[in-house]
């Protein structure tokens, strides 16, 4: 089998590129660090913006033609237009757990092409773990484009070592394992949970519950809450090259990434969704998604 890390030049470039972004943060997560509060209410610190920097330099000069939606970019009022392809970039995904200190953050850079996650990279920096998924398109790849599917590694000292492919799971008869955030179990989401046949409910921080779910530890992540289009596309990238979708919660078809004309950050927002191993996991709730 080809070496997945080599498989396209690019991908090597993002990965090293996240790696890079996940040095940066943790430089600030070994010293004293202060939280600011956005204007959603959500911290933001020192480590998202020089994490952020170091992915755009990088995104610039390797993909100069793709624009860039990045979150703190867009929270200084820097939102580019865009078409059907643009990077997703959040740096530092899970900052109350960054605060906190619990290591389930991640550093996410993904590829949307006509409203699907074709490509994700999703780097958690304490745990040394690294996941990617899916395929760039032949124009961008700039190289062989074998290494299709979902992967994940882990970085010792900088380097990725010991890269497997990953895949989803069959449900276990026994109940599933089902991902909830940590930072964020509304009502609605702990009520559709109830709908299952459950083993365990696990918290996680971050996109990290995507990536769980993709490679076989878990079986559904339902969040019917607010989120934005940075903060899972990469894990939706992955998830998806390893066999799962995620799903709108209302049409229960594929979540489409899109940009509008003339966009605000409020349209980023992403409808309520759920992260599964198998859509038919859904008939046990009832639901019969609507035709595509």
């Amino acid at each position: 089998m080809p070496d997945p890390v080599q498989g396209h030049s690019q991908v090597p470039f993002l990965l090293s590129l996240s790696v890079s972004a996940g040095s940066e943060i943790l430089s600030v997560y070994g010293e004293d660090f202060s939280a600011e509060t956005k204007s959603d209410g959500s911290p933001v610190t020192v480590a998202d913006e020089r994490a952020e920097a170091v992915i755009l330099a990088g995104l610039a000069e390797a993909f100069p033609s793709v624009p860039v939606v990045a979150e703190e970019a867009v929270e200084a009022g820097k939102l580019p237009a865009v078409g059907e392809r643009y990077f997703l970039v959040d740096p530092l995904d899970g900052t109350k757990e960054f605060v906190s200190r619990n290591g389930e953050f991640t550093v996410n850079i993904a590829l949307v092409d006509q409203g699907v996650p074709v490509f994700g990279v999703v780097y958690a920096p304490v745990l040394g773990d690294i996941y990617w998924g899916g395929r760039l398109p032949a124009d961008l790849a700039a190289g062989d484009a074998s290494g299709e599917g979902a992967f994940k590694a882990k970085v010792v000292d900088g380097e990725i070592v010991d890269a497997a492919p990953i895949t989803v799971r069959k449900a276990p008869s026994e109940g599933l394992s089902v991902l909830a955030s940590r930072s964020h179990l509304s009502p609605e989401t702990a009520a559709f949970i109830e709908r299952f046949k459950v083993a365990e409910c696990v918290s996680f921080g971050s996109s990290l519950k995507l990536c769980v779910v993709a490679e076989g530890r878990a079986d559904l992540y339902p969040r019917l809450a607010p989120t934005m289009q940075w903060d899972i596309a990469a894990g939706d990238a992955v998830l998806r090259a390893a066999g799962g979708q995620v799903l709108e919660a209302q049409s229960w078809q594929p979540r489409a990434y899109r940009v509008p004309a003339g966009a605000t950050k409020s349209d980023l927002l992403n409808p309520h969704f759920v992260a599964l191993s198998d859509t038919a996991l859904l008939a046990e709730a009832g639901i019969v998604p609507e035709p595509a």
